[in-house]
């Protein structure tokens, strides 16, 4: 099918159609987020009963210290993930698996190849067309915003993670430490390496598993018929 043809057929799909997978991530996104925070208070009462203070509600939680570091800390690793991976791909590849770019495609590739410059089509976008940074900016935007998103969620956990164990230090009559402090604590590395280390875990395997395995219909996937050693190919 032409370009033109599939343009036409998108633009004849409805809304939620051409967007579900963005929609049911999203969806499916909230709701765990509110069942997240429905079992996270259940948790902190019962600390709460055991040290023999008053229960929080609802509202009172989703506003606390210790609901905002458990989803902060989650949320920059996950932005971690994306944006080594992201950055990563650009020189590193897995022969084999559709995670990787062809093995004689390492590097930032051409202006050709990226249809970049006087290479860009009528429907590219329009920085994309020029010579200037606003062409270097959008050429690694992605990258860039994935890093800016894993810094920014990694500094409200530690804001959130310093009051939170302060909130418990206090409880167990012991003096608060200051946010400095609290960046070379091991309550702080603790809990961003328990989840660094899970999504590195994370990719690796995707990259290797990918190259034997198969998953009919996703282009996560190779094709089923695809070789083992078919590297950069999507189904």
């Amino acid at each position: 099918m032409s370009a033109e043809g599939s343009r036409s057929r998108a633009g004849r799909t409805g809304f939620w159609r051409s967007n579900s997978l963005t929609l049911a991530f999203g969806a499916a996104f909230l709701v765990v987020l509110a069942a997240q925070a429905v079992a996270g208070r259940a948790e902190f009462n019962e600390q709460l009963a055991v040290e023999g203070l008053q229960q929080v509600g609802l509202g009172d939680y989703l506003m606390s210290s210790d609901f905002a570091v458990d989803v902060t800390e989650n949320w920059q690793s996950e932005f971690l993930q994306f944006f080594l991976y992201i950055f990563g791909t650009v020189h590193l590849v897995q022969r084999g698996s559709p995670e990787s770019k062809p093995l004689d495609r390492v590097g930032t590739e051409s202006e050709r190849d990226q249809r970049m410059g006087e290479h860009a089509r009528h429907d590219s976008p329009r920085w994309a067309g020029t010579k200037d940074w606003r062409q270097g900016l959008f050429s690694r935007s992605l990258g860039l915003t994935m890093a800016a998103l894993f810094l920014l969620s990694w500094l409200a956990q530690s804001v959130s993670g310093v009051s939170a164990y302060n909130d418990l230090r206090l409880r167990q009559l012991q003096d608060p430490v200051g946010w400095v402090s609290y960046l070379g604590s091991a309550d702080f590395w603790s809990r961003s390496l328990q989840n660094w280390q899970s999504e590195l875990l994370a990719v690796a395997s995707m990259a290797i598993l990918s190259v034997y395995l198969r998953q009919r219909g996703s282009p996560e996937s190779k094709p089923v018929g695809a070789s083992h050693g078919a590297t950069g190919v999507e189904g």
